[in-house]
């Protein structure tokens, strides 16, 4: 089941370029955790491989590792690399989220 997260081509250039330059590194792991200013948020970490329980959403050479928790408050979005003039981030658009913060990394279902 990857619950139809998707991987824009923006952000799978960028989590190649990043783990390239990790020695052992793999995946980007994405996991969403109780707590910031809306109610959830996401936590962005580089992994060597995927656990048990994970969901591997790829685009090209770039994966994201999803644990199977996480997926269900993650269904349905799309994990996008965003460079404007604010600075770089990683987005998630997530269509379950009924508000968001400011910054984007925290969220209310």
């Amino acid at each position: 089941m990857n619950a139809n997260v998707t991987l824009s081509d923006a952000a799978a250039k960028r989590i190649a370029e990043i783990v390239g330059g990790e020695t052992g590194k793999q995946a980007l792991r994405v996991s969403v955790e109780g707590g910031g200013c809306s109610g959830f948020s996401y936590k962005f970490d580089l992994a060597e491989a995927p656990e048990a329980d994970d969901v591997v959403v790829a685009n090209g050479d770039a994966k994201v590792l999803i644990d199977s928790l996480s997926l269900v408050y993650m269904a349905g979005s799309e994990i996008d690399f965003v460079d404007n003039l604010l600075g770089q981030s990683f987005q998630i658009k997530n269509p379950n989220a009924v508000a968001s913060c400011g910054c984007g990394t925290s969220f209310s279902i």
